[in-house]
């Protein structure tokens, strides 16, 4: 067939307008947002990708504080991309390729700005490799305390709840894109490194001019500010625990931590598959160091205890978590209370089963409090009292317990474990709770889950 050109002047004066190539491509692809909108963390997570997996090769030297490390991220475009932003801080950047091409990048307070060579289309998968190095400072928040990449005596630890991972490695940092692992992770000889998952080649460590090298993978999907590497002089014990292995480590100055953390992790990982279901993870663990940060974080299959671990109910917390945290994440940060309320009712559980008292028994016992009290949401703290130990923990635990009374106990021990299957490896909402109580009860449960969750206000029983 023969085309006619038409004169660009006889388009002009039809009224038409004429896109040339870039302008054409300008509209196709456009920058994906710089952040998620959480409520509490806005510009935390960014949008038109999703990311399938972490490649994290670090090289540690304590001694330094120096971070030397490439970041190899494969992830999904979910819209024409022109430009897309990786949440990162501090560190320097080297160099930044995409689909093994150079890429321009940017920075800007927490926001890593990639440009790649060509534009990356809807659907596709890309990869992207960023080179960098520098001194890892962590995130030091008035309200929200320490986290991120935490220099030790020994070593670091890093620790990312919730805005954190981004101080150690470049990353989409909202709860919602959980992604897979890997660490390849070199340090001085003689110090030990562990992280999320299991060894991926069990037993060997290569050692290099002075520098040993160790491999770690988290297979199953994983929330980024649950991402952990500790490295330090551990002393590790191994075993089997709801058939899955037990990797747990200390620093040997915590003496009093010693058989306990591996004794008391396997005895509540079983304990936690009787009452919520199969373990979700394919190992269990954790971590006890000298973080001196004053908390205790659920990261993935192996939390980290900061100092000597010797509280039964703080090791049921956080395995506890593995389900309802971890597995199970909120879809933002102000429903909280499903990872926090629900590993504290752990804890009440775990001490009626074993000759403590009863659940209710703990709950007539707060209730009885007035005033501040009652004075925050549990279900939308705001993001300074996202880790309130009575709006969020206490009266988290509180409306679960409610919740036991008005449905019954068959319900509810059926309730748990089914929640912890139906959002396996995903996100939810308390919306999405609600409606499985409901479904499950064949009750009306939303007068009881707003005056619970979203008054400030005492509830009548």
């Amino acid at each position: 067939m023969l085309r006619r050109r038409t004169p660009l002047a006889a388009l002009a004066v039809a009224g038409l307008t004429l896109l040339t190539p870039a302008a054409a491509h300008a509209e196709a692809y456009t920058p994906g947002s710089a952040g998620l909108g959480d409520p509490y963390f806005p510009h935390a997570g960014n949008g038109g990708y999703d990311v399938d997996h972490y490649d994290l090769n670090l090289r540690f030297n304590p001694k330094t504080d120096v971070l030397k490390a490439t970041a190899t991220i494969a992830a999904t475009a979910t819209k024409n991309l022109s430009r897309f932003n990786l949440d990162f801080s501090g560190l320097n950047v080297r160099k930044v390729e995409v689909d093994g091409k150079k890429a321009k990048f940017r920075r800007k307070g927490q926001e890593l700005t990639i440009t790649a060579a060509h534009g990356l289309a809807e659907g596709g998968k890309f990869t992207v490799k960023i080179e960098y190095d520098g001194k890892p400072k962590p995130v030091n928040d008035p309200e929200l305390g320490v986290t991120g990449w935490i220099h030790t005596k020994d070593g670091a630890t890093a620790l990312g709840e919730p805005d954190g991972a981004r101080t150690w490695f470049p990353v989409n940092d909202n709860p919602k894109d959980k992604a897979t692992f890997a660490y390849t992770v070199s340090v001085p000889v003689g110090l030990t490194v562990l992280a999320n998952g299991e060894p991926r080649n069990v037993g060997i460590v290569r050692v290099r001019n002075g520098w040993s090298s160790v491999k770690w993978e988290m297979r199953e999907p994983m929330a980024p500010y649950l991402a952990m590497v500790a490295i330090g002089k551990f002393k590790v014990s191994q075993g089997v625990a709801a058939g899955v292995p037990n990797i747990t480590a200390y620093d040997p100055v915590l003496a009093k931590t010693s058989k306990h953390l591996h004794k008391t992790t396997a005895k509540a990982t079983e304990w936690g598959a009787k009452y919520f279901g199969p373990y979700p993870f394919s190992s269990t663990g954790g971590i006890a160091d000298k973080v001196d940060v004053g908390y205790a974080l659920e990261t993935q299959g192996r939390p980290v205890y900061d100092g000597d671990v010797t509280d039964d109910l703080l090791i049921v917390h956080e395995i506890a978590h593995q389900w309802f945290g971890n597995s199970v994440g909120p879809q933002t940060w102000k429903d909280i209370w499903l990872n926090e309320g629900f590993a504290t009712y752990a804890e009440w559980l775990y001490e009626e089963t074993h000759n403590g008292p009863t659940a209710q028994q703990t709950f007539a016992k707060l209730y009885k409090n007035k005033g501040a009290f009652w004075n925050l949401k549990t279900g939308n703290p705001g993001r300074n009292g996202m880790f309130d130990w009575e709006a969020v923990y206490q009266r988290g635990a509180m409306t679960l317990q409610a919740l036991r009374q008005k449905i019954g106990d068959d319900t509810f021990f059926e309730l748990l474990p089914a929640w912890a299957e139906k959002h396996r490896h995903s996100t939810a909402t308390t919306r999405n709770f609600i409606d499985l109580a409901e479904e499950l009860s064949g009750q009306d449960l939303d007068p009881l889950f707003n005056a619970w969750l979203y008054k400030a206000a005492k509830p009548k029983l």
